[in-house]
């Protein structure tokens, strides 16, 4: 496998062309990928589509048996994994917990990787009395600690509530807005991912389609993994003052009123 660094700064990291065979099974076949600056890619697909192999592969956890990866030089990514285990019998704070999050961070950075997800006041919390959706946030601020200039995102909305998913969403958009940073998330939720991202992949041991998520959302591929009636449920409202062409991408609509009803939009 060649392995390259990108001089271009238009693209964090690119994959081509990549396999990677576990056992006597192919997970991942012929994959193409590519992230750029302040883009939130979402990968979806079914289970065993190869959603966590790409993860360790992008994380250089896993070599692909074929394929290239390249990467920009000096490239920062940030974790979160779907779900950590720890011992309930170890007492851990917050502020302790994100202290070993690979090194020696200071009280200041911690507080302010807290006050960018949004739960600064678990600073002493112990990590055990934490909801669903407040350790998904600590989860998150561990990843916001490296500054990364990549965040990846396993499952960001585990464990949460539809309300809270909801909120973990926009509060991912905003660190977007904020930081500049690419974001790829990997997500089974269909109800949310259409709002919550810039483009679509997905899949199923390879590419089964990916674009805009209006565009994937009507693609064959799409239907048939997820079915109509489950792919109905990815609803997201907006204010209509923009068209879509064919092809799923957002052009301004001219025609449009400030005060036009929002429409629905079915996924």
């Amino acid at each position: 496998m060649d392995k390259t660094q990108i001089k271009n700064h238009s693209c964090l990291l690119s994959m081509s062309k990549v396999y990677v065979k576990l056992g006597s099974k192919q997970v991942l076949s012929d994959l193409e990928l590519q992230l750029h600056p302040g883009e939130i890619v979402t990968v979806i697909g079914p289970n065993g589509a190869g959603k966590s192999t790409l993860v360790r592969v992008l994380l250089g956890l896993i070599k692909p048996d074929k394929g290239t990866i390249t990467r920009r030089a000096g490239l920062t990514i940030g974790y979160a994994p779907q779900k950590l285990q720890l011992d309930r019998t170890f007492p851990l704070s917050v502020q302790r917990f994100l202290s070993m999050a690979g090194r020696a961070f200071k009280s200041s950075d911690i507080l302010a990787a807290l006050s960018t997800t949004k739960v600064r006041h678990l600073f002493n919390a112990s990590i055990h009395d934490l909801s669903g959706g407040e350790f998904q946030r600590v989860l998150l601020a561990r990843a916001m600690l490296r500054r990364p200039d990549l965040l990846v995102l396993d499952e960001p909305v585990q464990g949460i509530d539809m309300n809270g998913q909801s909120d973990m969403y926009q509060l991912i958009n905003d660190i977007r807005d904020q930081t500049g940073c690419a974001i790829l998330m990997v997500s089974h939720d269909l109800h949310f991912v259409m709002a919550s991202t810039d483009k679509v992949i997905c899949l199923n041991q390879h590419v089964c389609c990916s674009g805009h998520p209006e565009a994937v959302s009507s693609h064959p591929s799409y239907l048939e993994i997820f079915g109509r009636a489950e792919a109905s449920l990815a609803l997201y409202t907006h204010h209509h003052d923009h068209r879509h062409t064919d092809s799923g991408h957002i052009v301004a609509d001219t025609a449009a009123t400030p005060n036009k009803p929002s429409e629905t939009h079915h996924g």
